[in-house]
């Protein structure tokens, strides 16, 4: 998300050089991947605190359970593992919310547009799925800090197009519906085009349901840049063994917030979890296992306060 407004894929090179890509069970792309860090990865124990716990919400606490919305097309912050497995950042943080508030965690995909629907028609108690904070998502939904992205930019490896990151007038551009990056390419690049007198990005960018669609389509020259959230493009980077390559400066830092419906009882819980889980360490291990640490943050809060 900065990108996902808010969300790769994991990828598998093959001897041949072609790719498997991941893909949410809702779409009829592939749902295979790979790429996850080992199962025995370490995230130390995590166990419920009685204060947090008393601040669930009486349905909730008898459910036992949080209704966690994702969009696991997004590695490796959300994303299906080789068995089919919803995995990542974001999945392990929702694992660790829960106990801490003495609940389980059960995950379920969703197209990332339709996601804060789904909270505000309480379908869902909650989501964490790359969702940027932003002004005008926090006027429907409280959203709950918890990590720091930018934008990234990704061009086949060599930049055959000789792609400027900083001036994509005129040049196909993939990203996915619904994202921070879609709305940036509509509400501020094409303007600018525009203004500058030069050609602007066809359609306001070539948007996909899937991050993995966004991806495939860079990589397999449909289009010639993608616009992702930089954690999202580093890890493509790395699955296709650096048949991308990151160009520009990762730009629009911002912060990630669990989305949950406005005026929750559970917001409050959410946000005591994740500075717990800061406090204990669990936070660090898990970012360091997806290797996303560089998108730590040492305080959560409630809509920016």
């Amino acid at each position: 998300m900065t990108a996902r407004t808010p969300r790769l894929i994991a990828l598998t090179v093959l001897a041949t050089g072609s790719l498997l890509l991941t893909a949410c069970s809702s779409s009829s792309s592939s749902s295979t991947s790979s790429g996850a860090p080992s199962a025995s990865a370490s995230i130390k124990d995590v166990t419920a605190d009685s204060a947090l716990a008393a601040l669930v919400p009486a349905d909730v606490k008898s459910a036992g359970k949080l209704t966690v919305a994702t969009d696991a097309s997004y590695a490796p912050n959300e994303f299906k593992d080789d068995k089919g497995a919803i995995v990542g950042m974001d999945v392990d943080l929702a694992g660790a919310i829960a106990k801490k508030l003495g609940l389980t965690a059960d995950v379920q995909n969703a197209t990332f547009d339709a996601i804060i629907p789904g909270i505000i028609a309480k379908k869902y108690n909650l989501s964490l799925s790359s969702f940027t904070a932003t002004k005008e998502r926090e006027a429907t939904v409280d959203m709950v800090t918890y990590f720091s992205a930018g934008t990234g930019t990704a061009v086949k490896k060599g930049n055959p197009d000789k792609i400027d990151a900083t001036d994509l007038c005129g040049k196909k551009v993939a990203v996915q519906t619904g994202t921070t990056q879609a709305d940036a390419i509509k509400n501020t690049i094409n303007p600018a085009c525009t203004k500058a007198g030069k050609p602007t990005v066809p359609e306001d960018g070539n948007k996909f349901d899937l991050q993995t669609d966004v991806t495939q389509a860079l990589f397999s020259g449909r289009d010639q840049v993608m616009l992702a959230d930089s954690p999202v493009v580093d890890y493509a980077i790395k699955q296709t063994n650096g048949q991308l390559e990151k160009i520009g400066s990762v730009t629009d830092t911002a912060p990630y917030g669990v989305v949950l419906p406005k005026g929750s009882e559970l917001t409050k819980a959410v946000q005591g979890a994740i500075q717990a889980l800061m406090t204990d360490g669990t936070y660090k291990a898990i970012l360091e296992k997806w290797g996303v640490q560089a998108g730590s943050i040492d305080k959560s809060v409630v809509n920016g306060n």
